[in-house]
Protein backbone atom coordinates (compact mmCIF):
# COMPACT_ATOMS: atom_id res chain seq x y z
CA UNK A 1 0.00 0.00 0.00
CA UNK A 2 1.31 3.50 -0.71
CA UNK A 3 0.42 6.31 0.95
CA UNK A 4 1.52 9.80 -0.31
CA UNK A 5 1.52 12.93 2.49
CA UNK A 6 2.21 16.55 1.17
CA UNK A 7 1.47 19.25 4.07
CA UNK A 8 0.78 22.17 2.44
CA UNK A 9 -1.17 24.01 5.60
CA UNK A 10 1.98 25.77 6.90
CA UNK A 11 1.06 23.97 10.00
CA UNK A 12 3.55 21.66 11.72
CA UNK A 13 2.02 18.27 11.74
CA UNK A 14 3.53 14.93 12.27
CA UNK A 15 2.94 13.25 8.86
CA UNK A 16 4.50 10.03 9.17
CA UNK A 17 2.21 9.53 11.49
CA UNK A 18 -0.78 10.59 9.52
CA UNK A 19 0.75 7.88 6.80
CA UNK A 20 0.95 5.10 9.45
CA UNK A 21 -2.89 5.44 10.55
CA UNK A 22 -3.75 5.41 7.13
CA UNK A 23 -1.78 2.48 6.55
CA UNK A 24 -3.38 0.77 9.52
CA UNK A 25 -6.64 1.68 8.52
CA UNK A 26 -5.69 0.20 4.90
CA UNK A 27 -4.92 -3.26 6.03
CA UNK A 28 -8.00 -3.18 8.70
CA UNK A 29 -10.51 -3.13 6.20
CA UNK A 30 -8.33 -5.16 3.47
CA UNK A 31 -7.21 -2.48 1.23
CA UNK A 32 -5.57 -3.94 -2.23
CA UNK A 33 -1.39 -4.32 -1.00
CA UNK A 34 -0.73 -2.14 -4.10
CA UNK A 35 -3.46 0.59 -4.00
CA UNK A 36 -2.80 4.13 -3.85
CA UNK A 37 -3.98 7.52 -1.35
CA UNK A 38 -2.65 10.78 -1.29
CA UNK A 39 -3.37 12.77 1.88
CA UNK A 40 -3.08 16.42 1.32
CA UNK A 41 -2.82 19.00 4.35
CA UNK A 42 -4.36 22.57 3.82
CA UNK A 43 -4.97 25.78 5.53
CA UNK A 44 -8.48 27.45 5.20
CA UNK A 45 -8.22 29.60 2.66
CA UNK A 46 -7.76 26.27 0.29
CA UNK A 47 -10.20 24.10 1.81
CA UNK A 48 -12.73 27.04 1.56
CA UNK A 49 -12.04 26.95 -1.91
CA UNK A 50 -12.53 23.15 -2.16
CA UNK A 51 -15.39 22.91 -0.07
CA UNK A 52 -17.22 25.51 -2.40
CA UNK A 53 -15.96 23.94 -5.61
CA UNK A 54 -16.93 20.73 -4.61
CA UNK A 55 -19.81 20.46 -2.31
CA UNK A 56 -21.35 24.11 -3.12
CA UNK A 57 -21.13 25.04 1.20
CA UNK A 58 -19.56 28.22 2.24
CA UNK A 59 -16.07 28.27 4.24
CA UNK A 60 -14.02 26.12 5.72
CA UNK A 61 -14.03 22.58 6.34
CA UNK A 62 -12.40 19.88 8.24
CA UNK A 63 -11.75 16.81 5.68
CA UNK A 64 -12.56 16.35 2.38
CA UNK A 65 -12.12 13.22 0.35
CA UNK A 66 -12.24 12.78 -3.17
CA UNK A 67 -12.47 8.75 -4.25
CA UNK A 68 -10.54 7.83 -7.43
CA UNK A 69 -11.67 4.27 -8.77
CA UNK A 70 -14.41 4.18 -6.18
CA UNK A 71 -12.76 1.28 -4.60
CA UNK A 72 -14.74 -0.78 -1.94
CA UNK A 73 -13.36 -2.56 0.91
CA UNK A 74 -12.18 -6.08 1.17
CA UNK A 75 -15.01 -9.12 2.65
CA UNK A 76 -13.80 -11.30 4.68
CA UNK A 77 -10.14 -13.17 3.99
CA UNK A 78 -10.02 -11.33 0.27
CA UNK A 79 -8.75 -7.77 -0.40
CA UNK A 80 -10.35 -5.40 -2.28
CA UNK A 81 -9.46 -4.58 -5.83
CA UNK A 82 -6.50 -3.06 -6.79
CA UNK A 83 -6.41 0.72 -8.06
CA UNK A 84 -6.16 4.23 -6.53
CA UNK A 85 -8.29 5.18 -3.23
CA UNK A 86 -8.40 8.93 -3.87
CA UNK A 87 -7.17 12.03 -2.01
CA UNK A 88 -8.21 12.83 1.31
CA UNK A 89 -7.94 16.60 2.18
CA UNK A 90 -7.39 17.83 5.76
CA UNK A 91 -7.45 21.49 7.13
CA UNK A 92 -5.42 21.39 10.57
CA UNK A 93 -5.96 24.55 11.32
CA UNK A 94 -10.04 23.69 11.40
CA UNK A 95 -9.68 20.71 13.10
CA UNK A 96 -7.84 22.67 15.87
CA UNK A 97 -11.05 23.43 17.46
CA UNK A 98 -12.62 20.31 17.56
CA UNK A 99 -9.66 18.49 19.33
CA UNK A 100 -9.80 21.17 22.25
CA UNK A 101 -13.60 20.75 21.88
CA UNK A 102 -13.03 16.53 22.10
CA UNK A 103 -10.26 16.70 24.99
CA UNK A 104 -7.42 15.14 22.46
CA UNK A 105 -4.44 16.57 20.59
CA UNK A 106 -4.40 17.67 17.25
CA UNK A 107 -2.46 14.95 15.82
CA UNK A 108 -5.57 12.51 17.66
CA UNK A 109 -8.18 15.12 15.74
CA UNK A 110 -6.32 14.08 12.65
CA UNK A 111 -6.05 10.44 13.07
CA UNK A 112 -9.89 10.57 12.99
CA UNK A 113 -10.33 12.44 10.07
CA UNK A 114 -7.78 10.62 8.45
CA UNK A 115 -9.93 7.51 9.13
CA UNK A 116 -13.31 9.10 8.54
CA UNK A 117 -11.54 10.45 4.96
CA UNK A 118 -10.79 7.07 4.05
CA UNK A 119 -13.79 5.52 4.76
CA UNK A 120 -15.75 8.18 2.32
CA UNK A 121 -12.94 6.84 0.08
CA UNK A 122 -13.94 3.67 0.35
CA UNK A 123 -17.76 3.87 -0.13
CA UNK A 124 -19.06 4.34 3.92
CA UNK A 125 -20.94 7.72 4.22
CA UNK A 126 -23.18 8.99 7.77
CA UNK A 127 -26.37 10.34 5.87
CA UNK A 128 -28.37 8.11 7.29
CA UNK A 129 -28.45 6.89 10.73
CA UNK A 130 -28.12 3.41 10.53
CA UNK A 131 -24.72 4.59 7.90
CA UNK A 132 -23.31 6.86 10.44
CA UNK A 133 -23.72 4.20 13.28
CA UNK A 134 -21.97 1.38 11.10
CA UNK A 135 -19.31 4.09 9.67
CA UNK A 136 -18.40 5.83 13.27
CA UNK A 137 -18.37 2.59 14.58
CA UNK A 138 -15.49 1.29 12.22
CA UNK A 139 -14.05 4.53 12.34
CA UNK A 140 -13.58 3.88 16.62
CA UNK A 141 -12.76 0.63 16.02
CA UNK A 142 -9.79 1.44 13.47
CA UNK A 143 -8.64 4.56 15.52
CA UNK A 144 -9.05 2.88 18.91
CA UNK A 145 -7.01 -0.31 17.46
CA UNK A 146 -4.05 1.79 15.99
CA UNK A 147 -0.72 1.83 17.69
CA UNK A 148 1.96 3.82 16.64
CA UNK A 149 5.08 2.55 17.54
CA UNK A 150 4.69 -0.76 15.56
CA UNK A 151 3.36 1.00 12.49
CA UNK A 152 5.28 2.32 9.69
Amino acid sequence: MSVEVNNESGMDVDEASLQAIALHAMAQIRVHPDAELAVVLVDEPAMEQLHIQWMDEPGPTDVLSFPMDELRPGRGDEVSAEGILGDIVLCPSFAVAQAEQAGHSLLSELHILTVHGLLHLVGYDHVEKDEEKIMFGLQGDIVASFQPENTV
